[in-house]
């Protein structure tokens, strides 16, 4: 099955990101990424505040100081401290 092209507008950092991740040889590799990928955009995009109930989030938005942003934040900041080190 052939994938849809879509057309929109990127940033330059997206669109770094995306020629990056399209530039690599098909490989588990690439896959494992693309997952990783995804699954961290799903958690920043909607970090699961346990709080959350069914008219939303205490919040307005994911970028407030509740513990579960702390945490995910630590996470984000260890990966990339981890992956400068590579």
């Amino acid at each position: 099955m052939s994938e849809r092209v879509v057309t929109i507008a990127v940033t330059a950092q997206e669109r770094r990101i995306i020629s990056a991740l399209r530039d690599l040889p098909t490989s588990q590799m690439k896959d494992l990424l693309a997952q990783v990928l995804a699954r961290l955009v799903e958690l920043v995009r909607d970090p699961v505040c346990p709080e959350m109930q069914a008219d939303g989030v205490p919040c307005a938005a994911p970028t407030a100081d509740c513990e579960q942003c702390r945490k995910l934040k630590q996470v984000l900041e260890s990966l990339r401290d981890r992956l400068s080190n590579c």
